[in-house]
């Protein structure tokens, strides 16, 4: 009975050693992933921004400025490998209480390693695009390393480089640095006169982008809590700012930012126990019952003299 008992202990510790290795090696990485039912707001705010108002025909200068970022995820669009978020970002003038611009981007990415994939109607702004890089997310477990960042207004996938960690509300973070060159994405036709050339009725000058933008990351869910981006679109001729569109310095709102830690910080204490508790307490646990069966699996020396002396006197002359 006891060598049946410690064959039992031997099987179920084994058991329990493998089990803890799927859960923190398979099971781990079919469960832990980006959500279908995303659905968040961030806000982002700048003062002392300066723009060009189409409405009122004349560059705007120390305005107040409110971005708002309404992502929500796409379930039926989504399945286990893929994610599809929407996202609406709006960007009002406070200031003088009118609209500067609004966009749409539909985005479908890989829901571990969050690079993007061309399929489910991938769009901006209504337009088909072709994208690469990361999008919405960092990877689950991101790395401190440069990743490539699609751009969406220069369509095009830029480098943020890894600059440190830094804490943010207690939680501990990777700081990533996009900076983009001065780099053309677009042209606009307008009057000369705009642009001080009065002689010209219309004329076609070269839309560029610059600026710098840096992201405070939570490596285990790869999300992003806090913001800065400064931005400059301005148009150019032969490679001269003549007419400045878009000038601030943006940066996420104390609330949006705690809401967001608050949200990483759940999701990371989750995570934590599938990749960590789970197979740490399963393998201990399988390590303990597996020498336990491995101590009553053995015959006990006193029992083994025994059987000798009993065979010594069975084979005895009588």
């Amino acid at each position: 009975m006891r060598r049946v008992t410690g064959l039992v202990a031997v099987a179920l510790g084994t058991f329990l050693i493998v089990l803890a290795a799927l859960a923190r090696f398979y099971i781990a990485g079919q469960v832990v992933k980006f959500p279908l039912n995303e659905n968040s707001v961030t806000t982002l705010t700048a003062s002392n921004v300066s723009y060009f108002s189409t409405g009122l025909l004349q560059e705007l200068t120390k305005v107040s400025m409110t971005e708002t970022s309404t992502t929500q995820g796409d379930v039926a669009a989504g399945s286990k490998h893929t994610a599809v978020w929407n996202n609406f970002a709006y960007l009002y003038d406070n200031t003088n209480q009118q609209t500067y611009t609004f966009s749409l981007r539909r985005l479908a990415f890989d829901r571990r390693s969050g690079e993007l994939v061309n399929c489910c109607g991938t769009a901006i702004d209504g337009k088909k695009v072709q994208v690469a890089g990361l999008g919405y997310v960092w990877p689950l477990n991101a790395q401190k390393q440069t990743y490539q960042i699609f751009d969406s207004t220069l369509m095009k996938p830029e480098p943020a480089t890894f600059a440190g960690t830094e804490s943010i509300d207690g939680l501990t973070t990777y700081k990533y640095v996009e900076n983009v060159a001065p780099t053309q994405f677009a042209t606009q036709t307008l009057p000369g006169s705009l642009v001080g050339m009065p002689n010209q009725q219309t004329v076609q000058l070269g839309e560029y982008d610059t600026g710098t933008t840096t992201e405070w990351v939570d490596p285990i869910t790869g999300a992003p809590v806090q913001v800065a981006m400064s931005e400059h679109l301005y148009l150019a001729n032969s490679g001269h700012s003549v007419l400045n569109l878009l000038e601030g310095n943006f940066t996420t709102t104390p609330g949006s930012v705690a809401a967001a830690v608050s949200t990483a910080k759940s999701y990371d204490a989750k995570i934590s126990v599938i990749t960590v508790v789970i197979p740490a307490t399963g393998g201990l646990a399988g390590i303990i019952v597996l020498f336990i069966g491995i101590i009553l699996g053995r015959r006990p020396r006193g029992y083994e003299y025994i059987d000798e002396a009993e065979q010594n006197l069975a084979g005895a002359p009588g």
